[in-house]
Order: structure tokens, then sequence, then C-alpha cells
């Protein structure tokens, strides 16, 4: 799975302290916004730190603490404050961001809030960002089950930003609770929201779980909505090879070869199908163009010798069979450079100069073999 990144990604705070209030401003309340315009201009936090005392010297009766007015201000000062002083140089109490938290809440239950829907809507966003914050920091102090739950809550006051299901979904997967994981991750396969990364994960989850059927499903909806992804397309063709599902990895083969036409692996994964599926012209070019791209590697040789052991035993034509018995012995023999200790290759070399009458490399194949079997 490709993982998260560590760096929080902040959520597009639009409009921040620029859009008009919904509200008439008294002289006081003006003090307010006129110093949260400064900070905006100035980016200083002691801007933040005049509005807070403002606001705060609006509210000192029980009157004053359910004007709607007021608090609204109040809420936005706050939760500015919780976003943007993330080390707390204010000097804030310890307690300043859950009464923050307890004064948006309280202020959403609020009968006439609709009235300041976009404020109330700014101030939970701020929150938001901050349980962001809170999850990310989980994350590198591997606290992945805190991490589930601030994210959780980051949903709670920002439920349309869908990028928070991919934190969600990441945290269960590293606290090991890979149902909800994949349901998470489930969510963020549609057309506006899917991303390679998303359907790799998913997949992998449920590859944990032993359900390959599902991590198919997952691969071909995201094959449908990715349609160019051609790391999707690999990671369809590796389950179907680890199965020797042959009959459903052939149809991948021409895209897969067009998108990796320097793979080595993808090359032998293709032979090796074609192979399975007795249509031995087209294994016997791509087990040759895999060798050309990888000549170190030993499968591709091996399966190709073994080919042309198997051509030689089909072909009813003597000197044709000669001739593929001769390509195996070579083709052998360099697998055997390769690794001159795998007994089943020695056997089957030692089938080949028998039958071809090669004495003397029968003889040396024969000591090697009672080497290692004795």
């Amino acid at each position: 799975m490709k993982l998260l990144s560590r760096k929080i990604i902040i959520l597009v705070l639009l409009g921040l302290f620029t859009a008009p209030l919904a509200f008439g401003q008294t002289e006081a309340l003006k003090v307010v916004v006129n110093n949260l315009a400064y900070y905006r201009q100035k980016g200083e936090l002691k801007y933040l730190s005049n509005a807070k005392k403002s606001v705060d010297s609006l509210i000192k009766t029980r009157k004053d603490s359910s004007n709607l007015d007021k608090n609204i201000y109040k809420s936005i000062v706050y939760s500015s404050i919780a976003y943007i002083d993330s080390t707390n140089k204010l000097g804030n109490p310890p307690d300043f961001f859950s009464k923050t938290v307890d004064l948006i809440d309280r202020m959403s239950k609020n009968k006439k809030i609709y009235r300041y829907q976009t404020e109330l809507n700014f101030s939970k966003r701020c929150l938001a960002n901050v349980f962001i914050r809170n999850g990310f920091d989980d994350l590198r102090h591997l606290n992945f089950n805190n991490a589930v739950v601030n994210f959780e809550k980051a949903q709670r006051y920002a439920p349309k930003f869908g990028q928070i299901n991919t934190y969600i979904a990441y945290a269960n997967a590293r606290a090991g609770r890979l149902q909800e994981a994949v349901k998470y991750y489930n969510t963020l396969l549609t057309a506006d929201s899917v991303k390679a990364e998303y359907v790799l994960a998913a997949t992998n989850i449920y590859k944990t779980m032993g359900d390959t059927s599902e991590a198919l499903d997952v691969l071909k909806k995201g094959r449908r909505l990715l349609p160019a992804d051609k790391g999707l397309l690999l990671e369809e063709a590796n389950i179907y090879n680890n199965q020797n599902n042959y009959k459903e990895l052939e149809p991948l083969l021409k895209d897969l070869i067009d998108a990796y036409n320097t793979d080595a692996n993808v090359f032998y994964i293709a032979a090796n199908c074609y192979d399975h599926l007795e249509k031995y012209d087209r294994a016997e070019s791509l087990y040759l163009r895999a060798n050309e791209l990888n000549s170190t590697a030993y499968e591709p040789v091996f399966n190709l010798g073994l080919l042309y052991m198997k051509q030689s035993a089909n072909n009813k034509n003597k000197a044709e069979a000669d001739k593929n018995l001769s390509r195996a012995g070579l083709w052998l023999q360099k697998a055997y450079e390769m690794s001159p200790k795998n007994v089943r290759l020695l056997k089957l070399l030692q089938l080949v100069y028998t039958k071809n009458g090669n004495d003397d490399q029968l003889n040396k194949i024969n000591y090697n073999l009672q080497q290692f079997t004795n």
C-alpha cells in the first residue's frame, strides 16, 4: 500500500475573515472584526489575541452568554486561534480547545443558528483541522487508536471533506481493524474521489484477510474508474498469476506488455501464461525477450529449456524433435550454470543427454547428481 503522507493536509478555508458576517455589528463587535481583519493582513498572532480579549469582554453576564451574535463571534475567534496557534504561543489554558468544541457544539443546537450557518461552518472547519492535526500527530507517535478517534471527530465537523475517509481507513489498518479500514477505503472508490493508492490499499487489506475474491472485485472496479492506470493492471495480473489462473490472465497480457515493455518479469509472466495454455510459439518468443531484458534471471532460462523438451516429446518429426531436444540441452545447461545444485534440473539434463547420446555430459551430470542425492 502506498503509505499516507505524514504531512498534514489542511482543509481549504475559503474566505478566511473576508466574508461579510450575517449580522449587524455594534461598536464593540466591530473591534473584534477589525482585529480579525488585521490578522488576515499582517499574519501576527497579537491581533487574534486582541480579538479574543475584545470578545471575552463582551460576555460577562448570563444574558451575554446566551447572546447569539456575541457567541458566533466568540466561536470564530476561538476556533481560529485553536487552528492557527498550534504551538499555543498565546498561552491559552490546557482546556481551551475542549471549551471551544463545547461552545461550537452548543451553538450548533441553537434554533436560530441557521442565520449564521456560514460563520458556524467556518468554525467547524477550523475544529476539523485541529482534529486532523492531532490525528497525524498520533500517527507519528504510533497511537493508531487515538488517531482513529481524532479523524472521526474531524469528520463530524467536516462531513463533506471526503479525504478524511482516507485518514480513518489508514489509521484503522495500522490499528489492525482491517474490516473497518476497507469499509472506509470503499467509500472512496467513486468517480469523484478514487485514486490508485486507495484501490491498492483496499486490495492489499483484502489479500491480508485472505479474501482474494474481494481484492479482485476492488481492482476491477478501480480499473473501470481508472482505465489508464497500469499499476492496477499489474496488480490484477499478479493475482491471476499467483492463482495459476491463466485463462483470466491471458486477456490482460497485451495491455500489460504494452504498459511494461522493458520489464523482464512482465515478459516472464506472459510467457509462463502462454506456456501453460500450450501456446508454445508465443511463450518461446516471450521467454527469449525476458532473457534479453534480464540475462541473470533463472526462471525464463529454465522454463525455456523445459518448453523445448515438451516440444521435442510432442513432435512426431524426428528431425524437429532432435532439434528441440538440442535446444533444450543448451538452455537447461545454461540454467545449470546458474543453479548447479538444483536436483530437478540435473535430472532433466540427465534425460536430455541420455536421449541424444552425449555420454561425456551425461557422466558429468550423473556424478554431480550423485553428490546431491546421497
